[in-house]
């Protein structure tokens, strides 16, 4: 069965755009042009729709395979960041999963769609729903009242003790990278990321992951060299530009970056400043979205199976309706560092 991203990339619009569509979601503009492909290329696909343009339910399955679920999803990320090579290998693994299980992503839903007033009562509406993915944190009482209306949760990393939890070790796999540019021979590392939710960079597991491992090797944080960029690319550019014009013996001769984005978009400030990766300045990523091996150099980085964290989440959201999960609990996956030309380079 053809998913949600299949019939996106088939029309060029986003998951989201083609979830609303399906499921006659008007709380946001569509034109009638947009829908009309997207309806045609679902039928194309062979993505089952009922007269109302709704997914229909499959055929009766087997006794030994599970029933038709309707699944919602929502994903810590804003609207126009939708298209994200973070979230969309999670999500393309809980579809893949779901549909093996017999099992539909009815909605998929984003942080700009659920600060709305109409968010709520979609909800309810959608009441209905076997069960919810979370796709990181939002908003506690948006969080509240979807475990009020819907029978089941699972969290894809969340922070939430009474709910099965898919996540991998944040503050580790920071620490595993900023290590490697220490063995390289690094003193002045700088840090690229953003706050969570709390809007506190100290709490936030790769930035105390980079400050844990420099505190172990004796290595003081200089807070000019910590870049807070709001998880925005283009400030991850600014930013960083900023920093690199700061005097040789001033500047960082290292950066580790929270997210590939922001270490690509901060490798094209330190080109623009004719800086040479990795002689005069090395890069270390996390999270390895495709596109890291194919920057200039290829970009060093933590390989997190984003596919396979979907694929998880969803296995352990049936199990949890079915009741084959009476006490929830936390699912860690291993992260493996990628060493590429970006960090390959001995200081003396």
């Amino acid at each position: 069965m053809a998913t949600l991203k299949d019939i996106a990339n088939h029309v060029g619009v986003s998951i989201s755009t083609v979830s609303r569509v399906i499921n006659n979601d008007t709380s946001r503009h569509i034109s009638q042009a947009t829908r009309a492909k997207i309806v045609e290329a679902a039928k194309e696909l062979g993505y089952a729709l009922n007269d109302t343009g709704r997914p229909a339910p499959k055929k009766s399955p087997p006794p030994q395979t599970t029933g038709y679920r309707q699944i919602g999803c929502i994903v810590s990320v804003t609207q126009n960041k939708y298209n994200h090579p973070y979230f969309s290998p999670i999500l393309q693994g809980i579809e893949t999963k779901l549909s093996e299980l017999n099992s539909v992503l009815t909605y998929v839903l984003t942080m700009d769609e659920i600060k709305g007033a109409g968010a709520m009562n979609k909800l309810a509406q959608d009441a209905q729903l076997d069960g919810m993915i979370i796709i990181e944190g939002i908003d506690p009482n948006m969080y509240e009242f979807i475990k009020q209306a819907v029978p089941a949760v699972v969290g894809i990393d969340i922070s939430d003790s009474t709910v099965p939890v898919i996540l991998y070790d944040r503050v580790a796999a920071a620490k595993s990278a900023v290590q490697h540019l220490i063995e390289r021979g690094h003193r002045r590392i700088g840090f690229i990321g953003g706050a969570g939710l709390t809007g506190d960079l100290e709490r936030e597991k790769r930035y105390r992951g980079y400050r844990y491992a420099m505190e172990e090797a004796g290595l003081d944080v200089d807070p000019r060299l910590v870049v807070n960029t709001g998880w925005d690319v283009n400030n991850s550019y600014t930013l960083v530009y900023e920093l690199l014009s700061l005097p040789d013996h001033e500047r960082p001769t290292a950066m580790f970056a929270a997210s590939d984005m922001m270490a690509i978009s901060a490798m094209r400030a330190a080109a623009e400043h004719g800086l040479q990766v990795p002689q005069d300045v090395a890069f270390v990523g996390l999270d390895n979205i495709e596109v890291s091996q194919y920057t200039s150099p290829p970009l060093s980085t933590v390989h997190i199976p984003k596919e396979e964290i979907g694929m998880m989440a969803a296995k352990v959201l049936i199990d949890q309706i079915e009741g084959r999960n009476p006490l929830p609990f936390k699912l860690f996956v291993p992260y493996q560092l990628m060493l590429r030309q970006s960090s390959d380079y001995f200081r003396k």
